[in-house]
């Protein structure tokens, strides 16, 4: 049994059952939020704000002071590590991100991590780890997070993420093994440094987005996502043993047993999947995190109630953080973000 005196997040990635379970959300920083549309005007581009840490731990911090999250996630970008390596990352609006493809031996061998380009990120960790403190937060974890090699691959080989399913990344993975294998370790080694580096800073939690996990078809699945997450946390836990980790193959159901073998401490359940069949899957002691409908959470109401009791009748007896399938929509309506905090704190 963990100390009460332990943040929520690390009792439950500790294995520990909680209720009430401890709650946040991925993209809880963002466009929802009138004050984070004023610092994102007032940031220029979407990557000014993501390099900028003064501006970057402050909207880290919105959510935290409107809703009393038990984590907050830092404010990037799955795409640091590409852009740390020397691709031409930019954000277009209504476009997503467009990247300068990496296709060949020759634009791998161009790849070569430069650390100063995340710099600005590790300032951010240290500025929003001393502000949840200042500011009464200290029972607040906080996460760092990276993209897994196999999404931001997905990323530099298609060169944008508009055609989900990056049919172009398969060939090239069927087609030239050598090569896409050596740009996943390529990006498998960046992201370790990162993620370490983002530790020293301050983080407390590990969380890594396989966005497009359910993009790697049966063949490709335990080379390009289990291979390089598994090598990810197994660094991490001998360097950092006291920092868990969180993976989240959105998608992925199928292979959650496999996904385990990874040594991660808690798994992310994106909307599609079955709370009980996957806590069948992975066992009793294994937290699972998610998975609330985005959709759900824009629509309020009754039926965003009733959503919130069923994830809450089906983990109770079982290390869970409550949590959506993906990200907050800009749409959301920031009362029913309210709602659901106030629900989830509610259970007895």
């Amino acid at each position: 049994m963990m100390s009460d005196n332990q943040k929520k997040m690390l009792r439950v990635l500790n294995g520990e059952a909680l209720v009430p379970p401890p709650v946040w959300m991925m993209r809880q920083a963002g466009r929802y939020l009138l004050e984070y549309r004023e610092i994102r005007a007032m940031a220029g581009s979407f990557l000014d704000l993501v390099y900028n840490p003064t501006l970057a731990s402050e909207v880290t911090l919105q959510p935290i002071r409107r809703y009393g999250f038990d984590a907050a996630i830092i404010f990037a970008d799955i795409l640091v590590i590409p852009h740390a390596l020397g691709v031409d990352v930019r954000f277009e609006d209504g476009e997503g991100p467009k990247l300068s493809v990496t296709q060949t031996s020759d634009d791998l061998r161009k790849l070569k991590c430069d650390a100063t380009v995340y710099a600005p990120v590790l300032e951010t960790v240290a500025r929003t780890r001393t502000g949840l403190v200042a500011e009464g937060f200290e029972q607040t974890a906080l996460i760092g997070f990276a993209g897994a090699p196999w999404t931001v691959a997905c990323y530099m080989v298609a060169g944008h993420g508009k055609d989900r399913s990056f049919e172009t990344v398969r060939r090239t993975a069927r087609s030239d093994p050598a090569f896409f294998t050596a740009l996943i370790d390529t990006i498998t080694d960046a992201t370790i440094e990162y993620l370490a580096a983002q530790i020293e800073a301050g983080a407390e939690i590990i969380q890594i987005f396989d966005s497009w996990a359910d993009a790697a078809t049966p063949d490709l699945f335990d080379s390009y996502v289990i291979r390089p997450t598994k090598k990810i946390v197994g660094t991490l836990r001998v360097r950092f043993p006291e920092v868990p980790v969180i993976g989240f193959p959105r998608g992925a159901h199928a292979h959650l047993l496999e996904y385990k073998d990874t040594g991660v401490q808690g798994i992310g359940l994106g909307t599609g999947a079955d709370i009980l069949k996957s806590r069948a899957t992975v066992g009793p002691t294994l937290a699972l995190q998610g998975n609330l409908d985005p959709d759900t959470l824009v629509a309020g109401g009754l039926v965003l109630n009733d959503a919130i009791a069923r994830i809450l009748a089906a983990t109770r007896d079982a290390p869970h953080i409550f949590n959506l399938g993906h990200g907050i929509t800009p749409a959301t309506p920031p009362a029913h973000v309210a709602q659901v905090v106030e629900r989830v704190r509610a259970a007895r």
